[in-house]
């Protein structure tokens, strides 16, 4: 399978994961529908401090300080919160473990990030893509 084409196909997975936790039938649910409007409203600010090298990707699906500036602090704490709530949700859904969720939409991050961004590699090492 072509490296692009597995992009597609997972991060096509993680939107309709996602949908799919929005769609359950609780007050969860609304919840996950605020959380997902915050989350877009965020990524604005987060991709400028991804490009500044204050924020990178880690290997859990969250994001990490690299250098605390321009509020690199307060914004990754509450991304981080978020994705939390998510992966968690999605975990539920799929009878998995929101950390093997969260290991799997960092897989997907490394490969959608933008060149100069900071992963981390499952073996904890870092470096920029």
């Amino acid at each position: 399978m072509k490296p692009m084409h597995f992009l597609r196909l997972a991060a096509t997975a993680f939107v309709f994961l996602f949908a799919a936790a929005l769609a359950a039938p609780s007050a969860h649910a609304q919840d996950l529908g605020a959380i997902k409007s915050k989350m877009a409203a965020r990524l604005p600010q987060i991709d400028k401090l991804k490009e500044q090298g204050a924020l990178g990707e880690n290997n859990r699906g969250l994001l990490e300080v690299r250098e605390n500036k321009n509020n690199a602090a307060a914004i990754a704490s509450e991304e981080n919160a978020d994705r939390q709530t998510v992966y968690a949700a999605i975990a539920k859904q799929q009878k998995t473990t929101a950390e093997e969720v969260g290991k799997a939409r960092a897989r997907q991050i490394a490969q959608s990030s933008k060149p100069g961004v900071w992963i981390q590699d499952e073996k904890g090492n870092w470096r920029k893509k």
